[in-house]
């Protein structure tokens, strides 16, 4: 199954989940507030939409509270929204991407030959 389409904001509720679960909507209420400001009605309204889309399933936990857990790894979604943003703004390509990173970013030197090392396996792969 394609990892769904994950809004900005739906992010924030999958990298919360995705460090601890489950978590009941209180409790990611309460791990996002500091960073998000959103009442507990917000943070709902986007664990139904994350179920919805496939991203979340549900369960309780000992006390019969819904509960809230990654359908999905963390790693599916990246690729799917590295992939999603190469095709919107690089037309798929991958050099014209990674041409843009190189030039327009502050690479280490360990970066750099970690970079270099990844190509490197990729032209004896």
């Amino acid at each position: 199954m394609p990892a769904p389409d994950i809004a900005e904001s739906e992010w924030s509720i999958m990298e919360a989940l995705w460090e601890s679960a489950p978590q009941t909507a209180s409790e990611v209420t309460k791990t996002l507030r500091p960073t998000t400001n959103w009442a507990e009605n917000t943070v709902r309204t986007l664990l139904t939409r994350l179920v919805d889309k496939g991203a979340l399933k549900t369960g309780e936990n000992a006390s019969g509270t819904r509960t809230f857990l990654p359908a999905l790894k963390r790693e599916a979604c990246v690729r799917a929204e590295g992939e999603s943003f190469m095709q919107r703004m690089f037309g798929g390509a991958a050099k014209p991407l990674l041409v843009h990173f190189a030039q327009h970013s502050k690479l280490t030197a360990e970066e750099v030959r970690e970079l270099k090392k990844i190509l490197d396996q990729n032209l004896n792969s």
